[in-house]
Formats: C-alpha cells, sequence, structure tokens
C-alpha cells in the first residue's frame, strides 16, 4: 500500500492535481459572486486503522483514529491542492501553516 501510495504521488499527483490559470479561477469565482478569491479550502479526517507506534497522536477530537487531508478546489470543484498526511490530533490551522499555501 505504501509503495503504491509513494508511486502516486511521485507520478501522478503534479499530473492530476495542478494549480491551472489563476485569472480564470479567480474571474470563475466572481462570477460565482466571490470576487478576490483563488480556491476553496477545506479539511476532513480520513478514518484510519489505529497505528502500533504514537497511536494517541492520531486520535482526533471526536475519539477516532484519523489523518488529516486538506484540499483546494478551483471554481469548478476540481483539485488544485492536496495535503495529507497529518496525525488527527493536529489542528487545521498547523496543517494549513504547513501546507505551503
Amino acid at each position: 500500500v505504501m509503495q503504491v501510495a509513494h508511486a502516486i504521488v511521485d507520478l501522478l499527483l503534479s499530473k492530476a492535481v495542478t494549480l491551472g490559470d489563476v485569472q480564470v479561477i479567480i474571474d470563475g469565482f466572481a462570477a460565482m459572486g466571490f470576487p478576490n478569491c483563488g480556491g476553496a479550502i477545506d479539511g476532513t479526517h480520513i478514518p484510519i486503522l489505529g497505528p502500533d507506534h504514537q497511536g494517541s497522536q492520531y486520535i482526533n477530537r471526536k475519539g477516532y483514529f484519523s489523518m488529516v487531508l486538506q484540499a483546494l478546489v478551483d471554481h469548478k470543484g476540481r483539485f488544485t491542492n492536496i495535503n495529507v498526511g497529518w496525525p488527527g490530533k493536529v489542528h487545521d490551522a498547523r496543517v494549513f501553516r504547513n501546507s505551503g499555501l
């Protein structure tokens, strides 16, 4: 599983998830009533089996094991940035601060 995940990140992610033309995205959001918007961002918790090491770091505020996924989409709902892999205990603000956005 980890080899496939690394291969996807190394070989496919940069081809499938791209920023695109920023002005087109901003214009698209403006047409929807959101001027000066370059994307919509949110985070979610992906449920996982509890790891053998540092398990307490993966228990989120709702009490289950998870990893945090943060995603940015354009005006058409297409992914333009994805950040995944933070333990469930980590706050969304920390994920965002360390995401490169």
